[in-house]
């Protein structure tokens, strides 16, 4: 199933989008709103795991020496249980996504065994990665939206290791209507694709984590600190759009100019082959007369 692209940021949003950085650290990356990704959280998780509490870490990773690749996660919490948890939210698909989760659970995995007694039983916390995609794998099944990883015997399909999950969520794929909504998770996911075209909550949404979600998401509720660093993000984006529009554009010339070389080569050779005299044929084409000196014919 191909992705369909979000439209191109509006000059003044109404409201902040969730699929964007600084949208997705607004809603959940706040010890004010913490309580909002603890809900969040638990929809997606469904019972597998129950989160009471969370703590805000550090998102930076580096490994054990200075030269090591840096790991930068979107938002990183661990549990009550010292459970790790690494959320991510992607709106363009990046290359080797998969890779990247590996990558990333791995940093966290080999932290655990830096600088530890030599005793150290190699007990570790359960980590867990949730991706939150605006775009879909090419290899999933059209209709599955979530899909929860685990390290499993391909054998007896029972689970070998339980201490490391990782969560996709591919949210062009859920597109259940209000009246469809039946699990916490429905409704989350609802909210975050929907959020951006609604004037209220809908009365079967009407809940505390919901309310307090809408009540921040418009622009101009934001403080004279969040409003500055709103508007370097959008800045940000909307130079990034800007190059990007004119790679496509570039690209798009130099398609039609190679188009129009190859046109105009098959013309000159046919010319050739006719027993036009090379100068006209530089003179119909615009090529040198070295070139069509240089054409080969059959």
């Amino acid at each position: 199933m191909k992705n369909q692209p979000r439209p191109a940021i509006p000059l003044i949003p109404e409201y902040i989008d969730p699929y964007s950085d600084f949208g997705f650290k607004h809603y959940f990356g706040k010890e004010l709103n913490k309580d909002l990704l603890i809900d969040f959280l638990n929809s997606i998780l469904e019972g597998h795991k129950v989160i009471y509490d969370l703590q805000y870490g550090n998102s930076e990773r580096r490994g054990p020496q200075h030269k090591y690749r840096k790991t930068l996660f979107d938002l990183y919490c661990t549990g009550t249980n010292g459970e790790e948890f690494i959320i991510e939210m992607q709106r363009a698909k990046p290359l080797y996504f998969k890779d990247r989760s590996i990558f990333y659970t791995s940093a966290l995995i080999q932290e655990q065994g830096i600088s530890v007694k030599p005793g150290w039983n190699y007990l570790l916390p359960e980590v867990y990665l949730i991706a939150i995609m605006d775009f879909c794998f090419e290899d999933s099944p059209a209709e599955q939206y979530l899909h929860r990883v685990m390290l499993t015997d391909i054998d007896t399909k029972q689970v070998f290791y339980n201490k490391l999950t990782y969560i996709y969520v591919e949210m062009p794929k859920f597109r259940k209507k209000i009246n469809e909504l039946e699990t916490a998770q429905d409704k989350w996911l609802f909210m975050l694709n929907n959020l951006n075209k609604m004037e209220r909550i809908p009365v079967s949404l009407v809940k505390k984590e919901f309310v307090k979600l809408f009540s921040i998401a418009k622009v101009g509720g934001l403080n004279p600190e969040e409003m500055t660093e709103y508007q370097r993000f959008l800045k940000v984006e909307r130079d990034n759009y800007s190059v990007a529009e004119a790679y496509k554009l570039e690209g798009e010339l130099k398609g039609i100019i190679e188009g129009e070389l190859e046109g105009k080569l098959e013309i000159a050779v046919k010319l050739k082959t006719e027993g036009m005299p090379d100068s006209k044929i530089a003179e119909i084409t615009g090529f040198s007369i070295t070139k069509i000196e240089g054409l080969k014919i059959n």
